[in-house]
This record gives structure tokens, sequence and C-alpha cells, in this order.
């Protein structure tokens, strides 16, 4: 069964592979405090559908107790160790959740897939004031691929070491503010870290999707930009890697080894 991958937006991508269907980063809001979706439809339904949840870190944009709740009851749903504590009633806000907090090194089955936790350079804790208590972490599932979703991170000297041999890399390449500080890839960095990579397919996300209220006239340039310059990038320091740069709601079937 080949492998599908899905962007509905932002971080958020599912994954089918080995019949399991792996859902990263859900958020399917049309606003998010200062944030507002500025491109693409909300997901449809099907969307929320999973076997299984990836959450990288407790930002409001990538663990969004909203969008988790939609989520049907029994899902199971891996997420930094200390988000308990750090993410207030989370427990108590989504009983209908299987929570199993990771970190990295950690290795979790789900219906044959292995599910592999790796380290992500990035600010995890819960914002604004919550306590540096939770990593921010990537993924890499083991099925009929192998496919390694980053989360949100900086490009970091053990990144290839710990990632390994994959088939599709799954790259923040912006964000959606006008600059990008320590701890976030632009494209231009994820581009490095697709050479260090070396998949043999990209799908470029975290862009293009929300945008501050009121910033549209400032550097529009930085959110319709990335994945045009993750792409050309790429084609510099990456020219064996495919990169699939997907339109909201879009999948691709990308190559594997065979």
């Amino acid at each position: 069964m080949p492998v599908e991958v899905t962007w509905w937006g932002h971080a958020t991508c599912t994954v089918e592979d080995s019949g399991v269907r792996v859902l990263t980063d859900p958020l399917f809001a049309r606003r998010l405090a200062h944030l507002r979706r500025r491109r693409g439809a909300l997901p449809p339904p099907e969307a929320a559908v999973a076997d299984v949840v990836l959450l990288s870190h407790l930002h409001a944009d990538h663990l969004h107790v909203p969008s988790l709740a939609r989520l049907a009851p029994g899902t199971r749903a891996l997420l930094p160790r200390g988000a308990g504590r750090s993410v207030p009633g989370l427990a108590r806000r989504l009983p209908q959740l299987r929570f199993t907090e990771v970190v990295p090194g950690d290795k979790v089955e789900v219906d044959g897939l292995v599910i592999r936790v790796v380290s992500a350079l990035h600010d995890g804790r819960r914002l604004p004031v919550g306590p540096q208590l939770s990593p921010a972490l990537g993924y890499v599932l083991h099925g009929e691929a192998r496919t390694y979703f980053a989360g949100d991170t900086g490009l970091f000297e053990t990144m290839a070491d710990e990632v390994g041999d994959v088939d599709v890399a799954l790259l923040p390449v912006g964000g959606w503010g006008p600059c990008l500080g320590h701890g976030h890839l632009d494209a231009g960095r994820a581009a490095e870290a697709l050479a260090r990579l070396a998949p043999r397919s990209a799908v470029p996300v975290h862009y293009g999707t929300y945008w501050p209220i009121g910033m549209d006239a400032v550097r529009p340039h930085e959110f319709h930009a990335p994945g045009a310059e993750f792409e050309r990038h790429a084609g510099r320091l990456a020219p064996k890697v495919t990169v699939h740069r997907l339109t909201h709601g879009e999948s691709v079937l990308p190559e594997v080894a065979g």
C-alpha cells in the first residue's frame, strides 16, 4: 500500500502508512489569538480522523485543545513529557483521548507502525508563561516508508544522526510572523537540513496558512514565498531530493525505497 501524505495547512498533515492514519499537530481553527487563517479552506471533517496524533510541542498553534477535541474517543496522542503539568486542564478537557508522554529516544508501536521520538531545537514550553518542563520533539515513522515529521525546529548538529535514513521529510520552512528567530527553519535553513538528511522526497510545511491580524501589508513575501524559496534552495543544495510543494488539502504519494 503506497504511503500518502496530505497537508492541511500550517504543521498539520496526515500520513497514511501500513494502514495506520497519523495526524500531526492538528490545527483546525479559523482564528487563534492574533492569528487568522489566510489561505486554504478549513480542513474537512475527515482530517480529524486518525489512529494516532503526534504533538511536537506545547505552543497553542501546535497543541490546540479545541482541535484535539474533534478527535474520536479512544484516539491515541503522543506528546512531550510534562505536557499534563504545563497545559492547564489538558486531561480534564480531553478525557476521550489516550495520552502518552514521550521524550527523545522513545519508541511507540501503533498497529505495526513504529514511531520513534527524536529531538528538536525549539522552545517547547506552553507560552506565554509556561515553565520549561517539556521538550520540543520530532518523530520518525517506520512503516512502508520512513517519514520524518520535524515539528518546529532549528537546524542542529546531531539532526541527521538522530533522524537517520528517511524516505520523506516534512520540514517547516516558514512561520506566521514577519521574522523567524532561533529555533526555527526558514526556507534556506530548511534546505540545509534537507541536504544533511538526504531523503528521497520532502514536503514543506509550516508556512502560508496563518498570519497576524492587521499585518496583511507588512512584508507579505514572508507569508507567501517560503514554499517556493525552499524549492529553489533545495534544487541547489539537495538536487536529488524531490520536493512536493502541496496546496492546502492536497495529497501526494512520495517515492519510497523499493
